[in-house]
């Protein structure tokens, strides 16, 4: 029998470590989330992760790091969805819809992720910049190649459609965020689709052209 509490070292040791980074990223992103990067401090992810700091320290150098691993996970995730709505949709109607609405979903998610790339004030910070640049870029390019194989586009001309749809979903869906009344999800998904869809769908497919 153990004389007093079980410390928080003890604790931390209960978990394997890859569960451990896992449990680590869960309570930094409810720091980040509720205070933003800069008010956020790694003795308040300790706390919340109810680990010691040196635990802490064990997974991740420092605030900064975190911040940008934590990033790196969420941005991984949403492009894995967006790149299997362009891969598994039956057709280009599909595709937008099912783009412009994984946007809005992944705005509405519970854990409010989006703030670690709308509203963590990191927006001056070099390396979560180029992060969002390479993530925007490549599912620009995932989109151009859709656009470009079905009407014959080139591809410079088709990425920036693909920047188009990207920029058209992340604005209405941030700003439905913030209404204190709104459609539904499904409702404002479906009315951002239709708008992007009347420009995509102006682009004829190739064997129109001909």
């Amino acid at each position: 029998m153990t004389n007093g509490p079980i410390t928080e070292t003890a604790r931390a040791k209960r978990l394997p470590r890859e569960q451990r980074r896992v449990q680590l990223l869960d309570s930094a992103l409810k720091v980040f989330v509720a205070k933003g990067f800069h008010a956020a401090s790694m003795d308040d992810i300790a706390e919340v992760a109810e680990v010691s700091k040196p635990v802490l320290y064990q997974h991740f150098p420092g605030k900064h790091e975190l911040f940008l691993d934590l990033l790196d996970t969420h941005l991984h995730q949403l492009q894995n969805e967006l790149t299997s709505v362009l891969s598994s949709a039956e057709t280009n109607k599909e595709r937008v819809s099912g783009t412009v609405t994984a946007f809005y979903e992944f705005i509405a998610r519970k854990d409010e992720a989006y703030r670690l790339i709308f509203a963590a004030g990191m927006d001056n910070d070099h390396t979560v910049a180029e992060r969002l640049e390479r993530f925007h870029d490549a599912l620009a390019v995932a989109i151009a190649e859709v656009i470009a194989d079905d009407t014959g586009q080139p591809m410079a001309e088709a990425t920036m459609l693909g920047h188009g749809l990207i920029g058209m979903a992340t604005s209405a869906a941030r700003h439905w965020s913030k209404l204190s009344e709104r459609p539904d999800l499904d409702t404002s998904a479906q009315l951002t689709s239709r708008l992007a869809w009347r420009g995509i769908s102006g682009f004829p497919k190739e064997s129109e052209q001909s």
